[in-house]
């Protein structure tokens, strides 16, 4: 089966919050099943994330949809935390 991969790369206001975001959905990359690649990091002011599967469209589409779903929920997350200060 052939792969498919995606680079998604998420622009911030500054280092700091892209650096959290990044830490938050970083679990994320530890277990995954095999034939499934992910990886996010923080590159200065975004969050750089790249996916690789072999395991099919469908999981592959899951697995996008899961890694932005997390970012999302870290940014809602730290947006309540910062009114919180």
């Amino acid at each position: 089966m052939e792969s498919l991969e995606v680079e998604i790369t998420i622009f911030y206001e500054d280092a700091a919050v892209a650096s959290v975001i990044a830490e938050a959905v970083s679990p994320d990359n530890v277990k995954v099943p095999s034939g499934l690649y992910v990886k996010t990091e923080s590159r200065e002011k975004s969050v750089w994330a790249y996916v690789k599967c072999k395991r099919g469209l469908k999981t592959f589409i899951a697995t996008v949809d899961d890694l932005l779903s997390a970012i999302s929920t870290a940014e809602k997350t730290l947006k309540a935390a910062r009114k919180l200060e």
